[in-house]
This record gives structure tokens, sequence and C-alpha cells, in this order.
């Protein structure tokens, strides 16, 4: 039987009040720590035991070949995993010459705290050694938002009834052991022993530097660690160290009511280009403006950052407690993933894991970064910052290809392909799409003319480049996109994926319009009037499939005429599907991952009228099986536009706790930073209704009866907004910036120094019938009421 993780429900923070080492894994990944350039596992302090210990920064990759039973033209020749580096989260503990180890002696309590606000891990320990000698521990975490460079540990012990001698070992370890992976693609490739030495200086002027290489890659990381130590008289410090590890050892005798304290700073870089001093030097720097700043200014700077953060990005949820904490922890994470992102990408996992071996995907632009564009919109322009930095990358590979403009990798760490199997990857070319689409939302919703022109105006042009090379005007005149993978992974290489073409058709049409305002960079990029005419041509005469026999539109052209999946006699245990059913088999069937055309009512809502929604998402809904989590989240947009309020409400639910409760059993690789975006998501568009272009926000507010009150803020233009819903009416209120017209279920409102209140109407369609495969059903959303 799987155990799952149990925390108690709380408001602004994530409790484990007793330690359960067989889900060591989950939690770890749970309570990891980190600012978009750092990552930490939520490790215990003294390394062991562990699930998979984990030390991240961001891009920092080793390279590993992809092997082939048939090579093909145009197959990636190399993989790249995220490295574990050096590990400076190590701070062992000796008692009376007994290390401190959970699995001996008597543990009594073992409480760990992830605080939203503060932005710390608190641990508390009470222990008895096998020989009974007892003490309290406490540490306190954290990765510095304001010091991008910069981790820090506080680390206090005292004796609890009697005279102790104690030892504290403060360490950098690299080339840990890592468990070896699991049999799924989802996982990571073990990499053993990634890391050469360069350079272990133990110690000098209470510093310790380690510099690294990986072997295949040649990047180059340092890691450095100094410490403040507050002990009893006679408290004695060493440093040693040799190899792959450096230690400064901590001696004392603590009679009660005395303490040891261990405040320990370190610091991390990595490099393409920059020698080896060049590396030790710059970490040693980090640690000196740590050092400046002392343990009690990080935290309060982090705490600072934080309070800013949730004043423009906070969601409260009455009559539903756990949903209210998860919505918190999401947003906390995907804060933590992009905070000090400069130019790096946001992976599937953030930094918490290294599930799918640490690549980045389409998730982050059509998941993540609509939720950082409204709350935190500087971690969207540095990712959309950092595709443009690749997007010399993604032209070379649409030129190997034999296509023109950019094509960009469906999973890649520094820009470069490495999918082994082209027909997921390569030819699901909708990635461009959904990059012009992110950079379209975020100019949208800042008005940052200068990103707009120095970044997103190339981004916009080479991905509108690849749909005119991929697409062509048939004998009727529609204009086709064949052979190509939309989002939905049990379909591949299809011909005109609705999706597809719709993301395309907004991509053209973006294009042309950002060109239009800004000519001379155009004319830099080589765009000319008869391109553009091109652009406006294929986006008019884009072929939408539709079925007129069912009355629905068709996933792909043909979809609807396939066999349906056997649902009946699929047993529980045979999914996921990817699982235990061949791709070819899944590829001729209809059944869907996850949601493909729904995901295109979402985004693209203006395609569709109100009844082709309804129609479609019933449909839909019943050949869905959500093998992915990114699916839950549009289906419960979907679900509260079209008036099935419970089911969006059980969506919900699945999105926001997927990680909380470990609902795919994967928890253990890192979080789902796309399904906890889907929380906010399904919350503010949702049940909020919130839809945002063109210089225009629109609401159309409706609650489950799960849910008493929500109440949100976002950004947009300028100005901080706050919705309160409750089932009887919305209330608009503007926090900051100057007046703004919105619309209200289509009523046109002015916003101004007054608040604005309306009632919500009754929900649509409220008869659709909607099923789901046999034994695939949402379970029903139970709030939890605080």
């Amino acid at each position: 039987m799987i155990r799952h993780p149990a925390f108690t429900t709380e408001p602004w923070s994530v409790r484990e009040c007793r330690l359960h080492t067989d889900v060591l894994a989950q939690t770890e990944s749970v309570f990891a720590l980190s600012n978009g350039h750092i990552g930490l596992r939520g490790n215990l302090d003294e390394g062991e035991p562990y699930g998979l210990p984990g030390t991240y920064l961001n891009s920092l990759y080793e390279l590993r070949p992809l092997p082939y039973a048939e090579a093909g033209y145009g197959y990636p020749e190399s993989g790249q995993t995220v490295v574990n580096v050096t590990n400076g989260k190590l701070i062992r503990l000796l008692v009376d010459d007994e290390p401190f180890d959970v699995r001996y002696g008597t543990l009594h309590s073992h409480e760990r705290l992830l605080d939203l606000r503060a932005g710390t891990l608190i641990r508390t320990v009470r222990w008895s050694s096998p020989a009974g000698a007892e003490i309290r521990m406490r540490s306190t975490r954290l990765v510095s938002y304001t010091h991008r460079a910069v981790a820090a540990i506080r680390y206090e012990v005292e004796p609890v009834d009697q005279p102790v001698n104690v030892v504290v070992q403060s360490e950098l370890v690299a080339n840990e052991t890592v468990p070896t992976a699991a049999a799924d693609p989802r996982a990571a490739a073990a990499l053993e022993a990634p890391l050469v030495l360069e350079e272990n200086t133990a110690g000098r002027d209470g510093v310790c530097v380690m510099v690294h290489s990986t072997r295949a890659s040649r990047l180059r990381v340092a890691a450095a660690m100094r410490h403040e130590v507050d002990g009893p008289e006679g408290t004695r410090v060493d440093s040693d160290g040799g190899g792959n590890v450096s230690r400064v050892t901590v001696a004392t005798r603590l009679k009660p009511g005395e303490r040891l304290r261990l405040d320990k700073f370190f610091a991390y870089g990595w490099s393409a280009k920059r020698s080896r001093p060049a590396m030790h030097d710059q970490v040693v720097a980090a640690l000196a403006a740590a050092r400046l700043t002392g343990w009690d200014g990080l935290c309060a700077e982090q705490r600072a950052f934080l309070d800013d953060y949730w004043a423009g990005a906070d969601v409260e949820v009455e009559g539903d407690a756990e949903v209210q904490q998860a919505v918190r922890f999401g947003l906390f994470h995907l804060l933590q993933a992009g905070a000090r992102l400069e130019r790096r990408p946001i992976p599937g996992k953030g930094l918490t894991g290294s599930g799918y071996d640490g690549h980045a995907f389409w998730d982050t632009e059509s998941f993540v970064l609509p939720v950082a564009t409204y709350t935190y919109p500087r971690a969207a322009r540095d990712a959309l910052e950092w595709r443009a930095s690749i997007l010399p990358l993604a032209e070379a590979r649409a030129e190997l290809l034999g296509l023109g403009g950019a094509a960009f990798p469906w999973r890649t760490i520094n820009g470069e392909e490495c999918s082994g199997y082209w027909p997921a990857g390569t030819a699901a070319f909708h990635v461009n799409a959904d990059i012009a689409d992110a950079v379209t939302r975020y100019v949208d919703a800042t008005e940052d003319t200068a990103f707009e022109r120095d970044v997103g105006l190339p981004l916009l042009v080479a991905t509108a480049r690849l749909w005119c090379a991929l697409g062509h005007h048939d004998a009727e005149g529609r204009y086709r996109i064949d052979g190509v993978t939309g989002p939905d992974e049990y379909s591949a290489v299809s011909d005109n994926n609705l999706y597809t073409n719709l993301m395309a058709r907004r991509n053209l049409r973006a294009a042309t319009a950002a060109t239009v305002r800004h000519l001379d960079r155009a004319g830099q990029l080589g765009v000319t009037l008869e391109e553009t005419a091109m652009w406006r041509d294929a986006a008019a005469a884009m072929y939408l499939p539709y079925d007129e026999r069912l009355g629905v539109h068709a996933q792909s052209e043909g979809y609807t005429g396939h066999a349906v999946w056997d649902f009946e006699n699929t047993r529980p245990d045979q999914y996921p599907l990817l699982l235990h059913f061949p791709y070819f088999d899944l590829y001729r069937k209809q059944v869907v991952k996850q949601a493909d055309l729904v995901l295109a009512m979402h985004l693209c809502g203006e395609a569709f009228t109100p009844e082709q929604k309804a129609r479609n998402f019933a449909y839909y809904e019943a050949l869905t099986v959500r093998d992915s989590s990114l699916s839950a989240a549009t289906q419960a947009v979907l679900a509260a536009e079209v008036g099935q309020l419970g089911l969006a409400y059980a969506y919900l639910g699945e999105a926001a706790l997927i990680d909380l409760r470990d609902l795919q059993h994967n928890t253990r690789d890192g979080v789902h930073m796309a399904s906890l975006a889907g929380a906010w998501i399904a919350l503010v568009a949702g049940f909020g209704g919130m839809r945002a272009g063109e210089g225009r926000l629109c609401f159309a507010p409706r609650l489950p009866s799960g849910i008493t009150r929500l109440t949100f803020r976002m950004r947009y233009r300028g100005r901080l907004l706050r919705v309160d819903v409750t089932s009887e009416g919305t209330t608009y209120r503007l926090l900051h910036g100057s007046p703004v017209t919105l619309a209200h279920h289509g009523e046109n409102l002015t916003l101004g120094t007054r608040p604005q209140s309306r009632s919500n109407p009754p929900p649509p369609f409220p008869e659709l019938g909607i099923t789901q495969p046999p034994g695939r059903e949402p379970p029903p959303r139970r709030p939890v009421v605080p």
C-alpha cells in the first residue's frame, strides 16, 4: 500500500507533525526551497535517511547519449540531465559521541514547517540517544530571494536535563549517491559521479570553497560556506577537507540552559565560460555580502519580499481549508521557481526534484507564465528572455528540419532538443505558438513596449515563419497544418490539430500586429510586406475541423471517426495507459491523455460559441482519462464556464492537491509546477471567469456550493485589483493605479476609487449530462471547513 504524506491543514503553512521515513522523497519535494537559481530539496539536515538527495542550480546539466535502436535524420544526439551539485545543506550532529539519526535512539517529537509568509523551512526535534542523552534541535533554512547566490541555515542545539558533549559537523559534499531511476519515463536518468574536482580549499579565512566541472557538458560550478558560531566558553571550531568533502567541526560541552548556535551561509555559482579563479572569487564575494546582511537581515529581507508578493498575488478561499492551503502552497512554489530566474527557464519540476531530467516544456508558457504575468510579471519576462536567448538554436533546429523560422524544443535545458521520441517531441510544434501566446499575454498585461520590440517581436516573427513553412493552402483555399502533435500525447502526427491551428492563427495575427507597431525593428529582422500579407492570409484561411454529424469540433481532422478506446475493459491498475499499452494502439483510438481541444476553448475562447463549448466539453469529457497532471485545471475552467460547477470544483481539488496528497504517486521526483499553477487558474479563470486581452479584463464569476467566498488579487497594466466573489454577487476594488474599465458577465463597468458590486447570474447549460470514462471520474470535492 502506498502511503501519502500527512500535513496539517493551515492557511499559511505546511506542517508535518510526525516523521514518516517511507515518504521522505515526497516530503523532500514539498519542503524544497528555491529562488529560481538555487534549489534545495527538503532533505533532513544530517543527510540520512533520505529519499532523493538534491541540490540544483538552474540550467546546470550533464550531457548523456540518447540510444536509438534505429537512428534517423534529425534525431537529437544527446540528452541533458539536471545535476545534483555540491550539497551545502549537510549538518551532522553527535551527542556524547553518538550520531543523531532519527532511525536510532528515541525520537520524542519531530516537526517540519514550511512557512509561506516567512519563506523558511523550520525543523524542531526532541531526541534521546541510545545511551539516554536527550537534546532539542531546531534548524531554520532559507534560500534567499534578495541574494541570488545565497542560502543559509540556523542550527541550534540544547540539552534537556543533563550536560552533554556536542559535536556539529557542517559540510560541503559533492557526488552524493543518488538512487537508481525508476522504470518510468517521467523520472530522471541516473548520473554517477558527474562532478570532477578542480579545487577544495578548506577553511582559509573561515571560508571553505569547492570548485568542480561536469564531465561531458564542461560546465564549472563553485560552492562555498562560512559560519558564525555562538556557544559557551571553550567551544572549538576546526576546518578540514579533501577530495569531494569540505568540513567545519564545532565541538562544545553544553549544560542544561546553554545552547550552541551555528549560522551557516553557503553560496553557489556556475558558468560555461568563467575560469576556476573567477568562480572561486564569485562565491566568496557572495558569502561576504550574506555575512554583511547577517542571519536576521536575510530573514527580514525574505519576509519583506514575500509581503510584497502576497499583496499582489494572494487568493483567499472561504469554505474549503484544504484548497486555501493548497493554492497558497502552489503560489509559493511558483514564486520560488521564478523569483530570480534572470534569463533561465522554469523546469517542469522547478528546482524541487530531478523529474523529467530537469527539463523545461511548453507547460511553462501555457500554465506557469499566465499566473506569473498577473502576480509576479518579472518571472514571466525573465522566462521569455530565456526563450529569446535560445532563439538561434531554435532557428538552427528548424533549418535542420528543412523549415523556416524557429522550431523550439519540446524538452530542453540548454535550448537544444533532447527528446528522443520524435512523434511527441519534434512533431509538437505547438510549443512555438505557446511561446508567442505568452509574449502577447505579457505585453498586454504590462504594456512593456521595450520588451515587445527587443524580445517579443523576434520571437513572434520567428514562430510565425514556422507556420508558413509547415502549412499550405489546399485546393479549397483552407490553410492546413498537417502531421503535427497537439497537447494530447495519446494522439500524434495528425492533420490539423485544432489546438495547434487556433494557436498558430493567434501567433500569425500577433506577429502581424507587432510588426506594424515596430516597423523599424521588423525591418531589421527582414520582415517584408509580402511576408506579413502571407501571415494574414494563412490566419484568415486557417482550417478548423468540425464534425457536422456529431455537432462537435474534431480534436484533429478525422479524429471523431476513430474507434473509441475500450474503457470498460481497462482495469484501474492499467492507468496511466502509457505505462501499460503501446503508443501505436493509443494513437489510433479516441482516448485523451490531457485536455487538448478543451485547452483550445480556454485559451482561444473567442473561436467558439457558448453552445459549441458546451457540446465539445461534454463530448471530450467522455474520452479524457487525465493521465497527465496538466489536465484537471483546464477541465475545471471549462466545466465552470459551461455551468458544471460541482465538476469544476472536483477538478480544482485534483489540481490543487496533486502534491500535498501525492495524487499521481510521483511527487518524489519534484512538485508539479503546471498543476500548482492550475490551482490559481481554476479559481481565477474558472470560478472567477477571468479573461484578458487587448487591454481589457473580463470576469464571469460563479462559485460552487463548497466555496462560500473567493477573493483574489491580480496585477494588470500598472493596477492592482481585488475581486471578491460570493454566491450572491461580486465586488471589484481598485487597490492601486488609475481607473480601469472591465466587464462583469458582459456588462461594462468603470472601476475607480469606489468599489463596484454586481450580482452573479445563474449558470448556463445545467442539464449537459456530463460523463467521464468509467473509473476516471474525479472524486466529488468534500470541502474541509476550517
